[in-house]
């Protein structure tokens, strides 16, 4: 097949060095010069909406890049566009500019962008504030102070007030609230439930997705230590002792190829999820041991030159898609506008480091030997870490979303989540191809007219650090009893699934296992096929699909006859990771008042190497062994 369509604009950048890094983000920002309004202010992407007005996504466009250019000038870069900045801070806070971006009102859109605007004062401020005539620092000061009588989420949000006081304070500005800043970070803490975690919200909420590191939490709380270490240095200690903490779990997350697992909401802001890495280098954490700064930065760099090399995350002029490995409305959210994806300008960061720093002076190391090959059970966000066998991903039970989000079930209800097979969100409604449910079980009452997923998750606990267990209630009179069994040494590719469902109604299920690329060689749908050739697989109770993404194959351990395997093709951007994908499925049908029914399901999942075509030779082999069912729960099942 032709590639002439498949690179990027980033793509021949190796993005190993601090000017290449700079470099690679002078890019992204040329390329929005063409959609930057007269006065600077607004930059326009794209004609999709958000729940919120169109000054404010078009202030999301202008506030967001802001991240890596105020991180590129305070260590020492320059940029020959910052003028268009400098001028959009003056446009957009003037009432009387019809650019003006709007007062905030409570729970307002415009307080998120305020993050990087406090952020960009308090580091790049020469630059950026001290060039602005003094009534363009008047409207400046008075436009972000307004937040401070604001009603906000009672979430990571109030960290984007602190921001804004952070800036005001920097710039010696009289609007700065010391009071509410404090109130606000004394509130944050109490989202604070240990090991280095916070939640995403007060106590109640089970939301700890990457908003509660990367997105936020734990990048606010690294940047605010750097910042605020002589005005609030026990706090700020506090911090960095979190981050030392959080980094020996987060660090799970991530494989050696540089992907991050994709997992919840805001997946469209791409390398932000490794701007943790970065964060951490920004303020002086060294890091805990197996991790060196070799390692951390090649945590942060690897995933960068991931992302550059994404044809499908970039439109033609440079600018970003929304979507993730390429345009995919179906799993945004009802929030992110066409500038939302330049969250992703925070793993930038690490440009505000001198090049004699530990992270740009070390050399860059793979990803550290002690954590390969290994099972972590990370307690606080109930997820089951494992890279055995060369996938990364985790067993996942428990988290859901606090409140309303699109495909909530898809981001947080799903039993796995892989960094190489990603997962899947529904397009429709009418059929099983349109719901995406990998590593998911679909039921149904109305012989396939509406499917149910696992979405509110009871119950969720892991046990003796050997599995996750969990409970789930589709219907009143349907439970559904959840044990996920990571791999063990013996069968590294395969991870185990076991569910006692008692019904007291007439059921179809439909269990996926990973859905992996759905194209052969020729770019043409998947053929049958056997042995380790390109293509899929059914045969009684299990089916796989092969392709240059690896291979994927479920099966049923019980031996119910009743179960049928079927390699699956979804329906086109159903998952994040490819437009076009396979997914081998386990079908049945369940009888009213059975009793309990019990469905085993073994999943296996390799992933090829980046830039090999298909997986390792001599998979096969594993494909062949079956995980053994745990005595405890078999013991149940007797």
């Amino acid at each position: 097949m032709s590639s002439f369509a498949n690179t990027t604009p980033f793509a021949s950048n190796p993005i190993r060095t601090k000017a290449e890094l700079a470099q690679y983000l002078i890019g992204l920002l040329d390329a929005l010069a063409p959609h930057t309004s007269p006065g600077g202010a607004r930059i326009h992407l794209g004609f999709t909406g958000t729940h919120y007005d169109e000054a404010a996504a078009q202030l999301e466009g202008f506030s967001r890049p802001i991240w890596g250019l105020a991180s590129l000038l305070a260590g020492g870069g320059s940029y020959p566009g910052v003028e268009r900045w400098v001028k959009g801070f003056a446009s957009g806070t003037n009432p009387d500019h019809e650019e003006f971006w709007g007062n905030m009102r409570n729970k307002d859109q415009r307080m998120v962008e305020c993050s990087a605007i406090g952020f960009s004062l308090s580091v790049a401020r020469e630059q950026l504030w001290d060039p602005l005539p003094a009534e363009g620092k008047r409207h400046l000061e008075e436009w972000l102070g307004g937040m401070n009588d604001k009603e906000m989420p009672n979430t990571n949000w109030l960290w984007f007030r602190v921001f804004a006081n952070l800036g005001l304070s920097k710039v010696g500005s009289p609007r700065f609230d010391a009071k509410r800043m404090k109130a606000d970070l004394d509130h944050l803490d109490t989202f604070y439930i240990g090991d280095g975690w916070s939640r995403d919200g007060p106590e109640g909420v089970v939301q700890l997705d990457y908003y509660s590191s990367s997105f936020a939490i734990q990048y606010a709380q690294l940047v605010y230590s750097k910042l605020a270490e002589k005005e609030d240095p026990e706090r700020c200690e506090e911090f960095r002792n979190r981050a030392r903490q959080f980094a020996l779990d987060f660090v799970h997350y991530f494989d050696e190829e540089g992907r991050a697992i994709p997992f919840g909401r805001s997946l469209t802001y791409r390398a932000a999820m490794s701007s943790f890495w970065g964060a951490l280098a920004f303020a002086d954490v060294e890091p805990p041991a197996p991790l060196t700064w070799g390692a951390v930065k090649g945590l942060q760099l690897r995933n960068l030159r991931y992302w550059a090399r994404q044809p499908g995350a970039y439109n033609t002029d440079g600018t970003f898609t929304i979507g993730f490995c390429y345009p995919n409305h179906n799993m945004t959210e009802n929030y992110n506008s066409p500038g939302s994806p330049y969250w992703f300008c925070k793993s930038f960061i690490a440009l505000a480091l001198p090049e004699s720093h530990p992270f740009w002076a070390t050399a860059e190391e793979p990803y550290p030997g002690a954590l390969r090959n290994t099972v972590k059970p990370l307690y606080k966000p109930l997820h089951i870490a494992t890279n055995l066998g060369g996938h990364t991903y985790i067993l996942s039970s428990g988290q859901q979303c606090s409140y309303p989000v699109k495909q909530s079930a898809a981001k947080y209800g799903k039993f796995a989540y892989s960094s190489a097979f990603g997962y899947s969100v529904p397009v429709g409604s009418l059929t099983l191809e349109e719901l995406g449910a990998d590593s998911a079980l679909a039921l149904s009452d109305d012989d396939g007219e509406v499917w149910k997923v696992r979405r509110d998750t009871r119950e969720a606990r892991i046990e003796d650090g050997k599995w996750l267990h969990s409970m789930w209630y589709p219907w009143k009179d349907v439970s559904v009893e959840t044990w996920l069994i990571p791999p063990t040494p013996d069968v590294p590719l395969w991870h185990l699934r076991i569910h006692r469902i008692k019904s007291g109604r007439k059921l179809l299920s439909a269990e996926g296992g990973w859905a992996i690329y759905g194209q052969g060689p020729d770019d043409r749908a998947l053929e049958p096929s056997t042995g380790e050739a390109f293509g899929t697989l059914e045969n009684g109770a299990e089916a796989r699909a092969t392709s240059k993404a690896g291979v994927s194959g479920i099966a049923e351990l019980r031996q119910r006859s009743s179960r049928k395997g079927r390699a699956m093709r979804t329906d086109a951007n159903t998952n994040l990771m490819v437009s076009r994908a396979v997914m081998p499925t386990l079908m049945d049908e369940h009888e009213s008042g059975q009793g309990d029914i019990w469905l085993v399901t073994a999943v296996f999942g390799l992933p090829s190497a980046i830039g090999e075509n298909g997986a390792a030779p001599g998979w096969e082999a594993e494909w062949r062994k079956r995980p053994a069912i745990p005595q405890e729960i078999a013991a149940l099942m007797a």
